[in-house]
This record gives C-alpha cells, sequence and structure tokens, in this order.
C-alpha cells in the first residue's frame, strides 16, 4: 500500500480546498491502513519534499504540522514499522528508491491512495502501470482540491491504466487482484 503526499502543510493557494476534501478521506486511510497491515501489506509513504532537501522523514513530519494540513498529518503519521520514501517531482518512482524498495519486497499489486488523486496520485499511477503492477486506486482512497478532478483522475487510472477503483473494503483485498 503506498500513501501519497499525506503528510502536506497545504499552505498553497488552493490548500483549503485540498484540506476539506482529505480530511474524510485521512479518516478512512488511517482504519484501512490497520487493516491491510494487518494482512501483511507493506505501507509506503511516498511525499514530498517541499523543499526541505537536507530533512529526514521526521523532520518534514514536524514542519508539516505548522500548516492547515495538521489534522490530516496527525491523523497519517507514519508507524514505526512503515516506509518512508522522499520525492522530488510529482510521482512516487521519479528520483526514488520505491522501485528497488517494490522488488525487494517482492510486490506486483499495488494499492495507491492519497493527495492529490489529479496530480501525484495519478502520475504515480502511470508509472506504476509501465513497470507492469497490478493497479488498485480505491475511489474513496484519494483526494483533490476539486472533487470533479478527482472523479476524472479515477476514471482515467480505470480505463488507461487497467486500475481498479472499488472502494477502501479489506474484503476487497483478497479479491481485487485476483480478478
Amino acid at each position: 500500500m503506498i500513501i501519497i503526499d499525506m503528510i502536506n502543510k497545504m499552505d498553497f493557494d488552493g490548500g483549503e480546498n485540498l484540506l476539506e476534501n482529505s480530511l474524510p478521506v485521512a479518516e478512512r486511510l488511517h482504519n484501512f491502513k490497520k487493516e491491510v497491515k494487518k494482512q501483511g501489506v507493506p505501507v509506503i509513504y511516498v511525499n514530498d519534499n517541499f523543499g526541505l532537501w537536507q530533512d529526514n522523514a521526521s523532520d518534514l513530519l514536524e514542519e508539516c504540522k505548522k500548516g492547515i494540513g495538521k489534522p490530516v498529518v496527525e491523523q497519517m503519521e507514519p508507524a514505526e514499522d512503515d516506509y518512508f520514501i522522499i520525492k522530488p517531482k510529482h510521482s512516487g518512482f521519479f528520483g526514488t528508491q520505491l522501485s528497488i524498495l517494490l522488488d525487494h519486497l517482492e510486490v506486483k499489486n499495488l494499492i495507491l491512495t492519497g493527495i492529490a488523486g489529479d496530480i501525484c496520485v495519478i502520475f504515480t499511477a502511470n508509472d506504476a502501470y509501465m513497470r507492469e503492477y497490478n493497479l488498485w486506486v480505491p475511489e474513496d482512497g484519494t483526494a483533490s482540491e476539486y472533487k470533479e478532478d478527482n472523479e476524472n483522475a479515477l476514471r482515467i487510472m480505470k480505463r488507461s491504466l487497467a486500475a481498479r477503483t472499488d472502494s477502501m473494503d479489506i474484503n476487497h483485498l483478497r479479491t481485487i487482484f485476483s480478478s
């Protein structure tokens, strides 16, 4: 399971809208994360660095708690056994060790979640598709600044990237990639 950019200050133009749309996703995602971990699924946070090139994950977390995104950050705080990769651009694969980590973990199926669905999630999904991963992008596990943009991104991922977009349901975890 990859959680994209949920550690976020949201201190940019449009951040208020993204926060509003992200709050319900964060609560669902927090609960879903607990369930997938019980099933032995590794959780990988892939997050923008927000220009903090010399900071580590804990410094990034503390910095993001200073923004309006603090409620989401606190809800989605990584656990000690979660992986955390800092990315420089939109895709979680570009300029990161994500491919190496996924190979090491012998992952073939990805659950992509996070923000913004119409930017970083779709860019990461595109790169994952090109690497021949099976994709599940739960419709209730992503948010964008505008709900319509998020819905459009989900339609594109379903149509063009063969992504499943069923809702976050632990029962789907067992069947989603077998069909």
